[in-house]
This record gives structure tokens, C-alpha cells and sequence, in this order.
């Protein structure tokens, strides 16, 4: 069971570090065959969460499976497959597939994250501008809510309530609260919280303070990859104290068409960032390919966001093996290590007036996040430095030393790596 103490989660009594990878189309996109593939080797990786949509994912791949939650009424040409649903009928067929998946996950022990209600099913949100379905009726939401936690409580998942959603009306916040109440009047267990739009941390305070932890995003755009530290900054500044985590760091090799792809290393700075900065609950990794479980071929129709596209994911076999996924591991392993109970992040500190270089402490030491190689001055920290140890841990190869101070300062030698890396200042005893 799941519980939420200060800004951490707790699994059956002990510290949980939330670290899920994204496969939002898993129940509508993936055989069987694949699924058992794709977790087994997830798992092995050491993730234990699964982010998974319950709903048609509306940017996700072309599927082969034809299976939908509900019937379709009428379907079209636009812009890519377009659906019409029947909400008013359950398609327990598609809901028994699902369970089957879940019940792997449950056999590696690893838990569900289920979105209830993506943003293009709801009134006023930025997707439904954009949708490739028909809206859902507010008079179907209660059953669907219902007949879903009631399936899936079993599973013991955690609940996106919202996906990818903004709230711009009265209605678009109204279907939020319904789903809240219905799904939390079944399993009231579970912890529940709202998946929002990239780059934002706006929500209604009602939904906020209903959440049991708060999720962002940083996005997977250039200009914005500073949201990743600025948002945990900002909450916990405004005296937030539940949990943070960022549920959606830049995906890895995605893109917008002709821009450039972030790789693993840009991965790995917004996952640090996030982590030392205040969302120390957990982080969540992306492969381009596999949250849509993309086949070669397949269609593929994120373009139809005008100014938000996306260029081609990779085929999900290939995404699948991405050097992201391991990075991210090695976050949880060491983060895990650092700060098993308390972190304090250092949010007045900036060092080498870099904003990007984010720093955080307890008693004994202090981690830093160095994006790019610098002759690190850590005056502004007011240490000793005769009385700390300094190890350097080079985030590409993994690989650690010892630091060389400057003579005369506390400045520290140019680091012997040639991308990102941890500072490690620990107190001698």
C-alpha cells in the first residue's frame, strides 16, 4: 500500500523512488507477446512504475489491434483515423485485455500509473482543438470511472486523473472533479494525482490540494528544458510540501520536425535538475517510439498539433534500447543513496552564476549537477574545504575520482569528463 509522508512515498512502510517509464498506447497498441518483451525488459533495467493511458492515446501510433474501450460509432478520414465512440457501452473485451497486461506487471511487481481522462476527451482543454474523437459526455463519466477503478484496484495502481490537460473552463475543471470523486469513492487506497500540460504548473487549487502528490512536465521543446528545475523552485517556494515529481522529462530522440533530437545526455541533465531541485519523489523516462508504440510504417499523426508536432519516433524495437533508460537507473540507485529520507535543495545557491548547475544537501553532503565541464566555484556554498572530500562522477561513463581543488580557493580543477557530471562534497568525520 501506498502512502504519502512530507515530500517522499512510502510503498508498505518503506521509501519508494517513484521511477516509471512512459507507454502511454500500451492497451491499445501492443500484442501480448511484445508486452511480456517490453516489461521483462523494463524490469531488468530496475524501473517499477509503468505509465500507461487507459484511454485511445490520440497522438500514439497506428495500431493493428483494433481494440477500443468503447464501440465506434462512425469511423473517418481526418487528419489521421478519426473516431466516433459510443461512451454509453463498456467494451469488456478491451478491458479483459487489459487486465491480462496488468497482470504481468503484477507478476514483476511492478505498479500500474493509469490515466482516467486524457485531455482530448474533455471540454475546453488545448487537445480538444485537436482531437481525433468525439468529447465525452459528462453523463457517461460516472460509470466509466466506476467500472475502471473497480477493474483495476486489484492491480494496486496510481492514478493520473488528468492527462496532459490544461484548465481554461469552468466545465474542462467540472469532468476533473466528477472523475476525483467516482474514482476515489472506489478505491480510496490508491493515491491520485493530475497529469498537466508541458511547461505549466497551473491548476485549480481545489484539484491541487485533492492531489495526493503534483506531477509536471519540463516538455520536449529547447526553449522551455529550464521548467525542469524552475517548476520544483517555484512550488516548493510557494510552500508546497506534498511530493513532486516530473512525469514527463524531454523524451529521448524526440523532436520537432528539423529540430534537433535530445539525446540520453539531455535526458540525464533534466532528470538531475528536476531531482535536486525539489521533485525528489521520482522521475519518469521516455523513449520516442515506445510511448507510442511505433511500428516502421505505421502511422504516425502528432503533426496535426499546429506549432507542437513531433518528427518520427524511432520503431519501438529500437527506442526500447536507448542508453536513456540506464542513465535514468543511475539516477534512482544514486539519488537513492545520497538522500534516503531528507533532501534540501539549494535554491539560493548559484554556482558559477549558472542557473543550470543545481545543488542540493543534507547533514553530511552536498550532490551537485554540473551540465557542462567548468572549474566549479563553491564559495558561495560558505564551506570549509579542508574539512569535505570531493568526488567527481562522470554521468557518461559512470566512472569516479577524487577532485582537485585550485591552490588558494575554493574553486575546484577543470573536471576530467567530457560532458555532464556529479560533485560529491562530503563531509569528513
Amino acid at each position: 500500500m501506498f502512502q504519502v509522508k512530507n515530500d517522499r512515498i512510502y510503498k508498505d512502510g518503506k521509501p519508494f523512488f517513484y521511477f516509471a517509464d512512459t507507454c502511454w498506447s500500451a492497451f491499445t497498441n501492443i500484442s501480448m507477446d511484445d508486452w511480456r518483451y517490453y516489461v521483462d525488459y523494463r524490469n531488468k533495467q530496475g524501473f517499477n512504475c509503468i505509465q500507461i493511458n487507459i484511454l485511445k492515446q490520440w497522438d500514439s501510433s497506428g495500431d493493428e489491434l483494433n481494440l477500443y474501450p468503447f464501440p465506434i460509432k462512425k469511423e473517418g478520414e481526418w487528419r489521421g483515423a478519426h473516431f466516433e465512440f459510443d461512451y454509453s457501452t463498456i467494451n469488456e473485451k478491451y478491458f479483459d485485455a487489459a487486465e491480462e497486461k496488468l497482470k504481468v506487471l503484477k507478476e514483476y511487481g511492478m505498479t500500474p500509473v493509469l490515466v482516467l481522462l486524457w485531455g482530448n476527451y474533455v471540454p475546453g482543454t488545448w487537445e480538444s482543438k485537436f482531437t481525433n474523437n468525439n468529447l465525452f459526455p459528462y453523463e457517461y463519466l460516472e460509470n466509466y470511472t466506476a467500472y475502471a477503478v473497480k477493474r483495476f484496484k486489484k492491480y494496486e495502481p496510481i492514478y493520473f486523473i488528468s492527462g496532459d490537460t490544461d484548465f481554461p473552463e469552468e466545465e474542462t475543471v467540472k469532468y476533473y472533479k466528477k472523475v476525483f470523486d467516482v474514482a476515489k469513492s472506489v478505491d480510496q487506497d490508491a493515491l491520485y494525482t493530475f497529469h498537466i500540460c508541458g511547461e505549466s504548473r497551473e491548476i485549480p487549487e481545489e484539484l491541487k490540494e485533492k492531489a495526493d502528490f503534483f506531477t509536471y512536465q519540463s516538455g520536449h521543446f529547447i526553449p522551455g528544458q529550464h521548467f525542469a528545475y524552475d517548476i520544483p523552485k517555484a512550488m516548493r517556494g510557494e510552500g508546497y510540501s506534498k511530493p513532486i515529481i516530473n512525469t514527463e522529462p524531454c523524451y529521448e530522440q524526440i523532436a520537432a520536425p528539423g529540430k534537433i533530437r535530445f539525446t540520453n545526455r539531455d535526458v540525464r541533465r533534466a532528470a538531475w535538475q528536476s531531482v535536486l531541485s525539489g521533485a525528489t519523489a521520482g522521475v519518469t523516462y521516455g523513449a520516442h517510439g515506445v510511448w507510442s508504440w511505433h511500428h516502421h510504417g505505421q502511422s504516425f499523426d502528432s503533426f496535426i498539433r499546429k506549432g507542437a508536432g513531433f518528427a518520427l519516433p524511432f520503431d519501438w524495437h529500437n527506442a526500447l534500447h536507448f542508453k536513456g533508460a540506464d542513465d535514468m537507473h543511475y539516477l534512482k540507485e544514486s539519488f537513492e543513496e545520497f538522500f534516503p529520507e531528507d533532501c534540501i535543495p539549494d535554491y539560493d545557491v548559484i554556482l558559477n552564476d549558472m542557473e543550470e548547475i543545481r545543488c542540493a544537501h543534507d547533514a553530511d553532503k552536498y550532490v551537485i549537477y554540473v551540465p557542462t565541464n567548468v572549474e566549479l566555484d563553491v564559495s558561495v556554498l560558505g564551506i570549509d574545504k579542508e574539512k569535505y572530500t570531493v568526488e567527481v562522477i562522470d554521468l557518461q561513463t559512470r566512472k569516479k575520482y577524487q577532485g582537485q581543488w585550485k591552490e588558494d580557493t575554493t574553486k575546484l580543477r577543470l573536471l576530467s569528463c567530457y560532458e555532464d557530471a556529479l560533485v560529491v562534497l562530503r563531509k569528513q568525520q
